[in-house]
Order: structure tokens, then sequence, then C-alpha cells
């Protein structure tokens, strides 16, 4: 899911699609108008499920995408390698994510982590 609004009203620290993926802002800056022009702002951003750098330039009146991120629950039901076998604890869902490298000797059977889900994605945040 996601929304649209204005260039104008984006932050540092907030989300934005850019190639179709969901983005976290890591700089913004905006130009001045010119004489026969909007003022345009260039937003540097890194992928949440990606980690790609990608960076945009758009008028600041132009409409964009916003993703809906959500933070949610889960248990690990097994670990097989590098994948965990998790339930939501909300829907009580089962789906396997991939673990992340900082996470690997924490991750167990039977503990909760905090994972993102936004526009179909998601990726194991931290433990719980």
């Amino acid at each position: 899911m996601r929304q649209q609004v204005e260039v104008r009203q984006l932050r540092e620290g907030g989300y934005v699609v850019i190639d179709d993926e969901p983005c976290e802002i890591i700089s913004m800056s905006v130009s001045k108008p010119g004489k026969h022009g909007a003022a345009k702002a260039r937003i540097d951003a890194i992928g949440i499920f990606d980690s790609q750098k990608r960076s945009i330039v758009q008028p600041v009146t132009a409409k964009i995408y916003v993703p809906i991120v959500e933070r949610k629950r889960a248990q690990i039901i097994s670990v097989t390698g590098n994948v965990a076998q998790l339930m939501d604890m909300e829907t009580y869902e089962t789906f396997e994510l991939e673990i992340p490298e900082e996470l690997k000797d924490k991750i167990e059977p039977g503990r909760e982590v905090m994972y993102l889900e936004s526009l179909g994605k998601r990726k194991i945040e931290r433990m719980a």
C-alpha cells in the first residue's frame, strides 16, 4: 500500500517510493525557484529491502508516492540455514524470511523478532 503526497511534504528519515522500491530518505535539498522554473528538490534515499542508494530530482509541487511501512512482531518457528520460518503474532500467518547477517547468532526457535512489511515485501529488522 502507498499514498500520494507532494514532494514538499517529505522529510529526512521518512519514506518514498523510487523505482517501485520503498526507500528511506537520508538527505533532501531544495533549490530556490529560478526566473522561469519552480523550486526543485533533490532526494537521496536508501532502499529498505535492497540497501541500494537512489536519488531523484522533482519539482516541489510534484506528486510522489510514499509507501506505508508497517512494523510487526513474529515468532520464530524454525531455522534452516540462513532462512527462518516465522509466524505473525496478530494474523498467525506463517512465512519464511532470510536472516540478516548481524542477527545470525541470535535467531533461535521460540524467540520473537520485529519485521518490516511494505509493498508486498518483508524483512527481519531486529529482535523483539
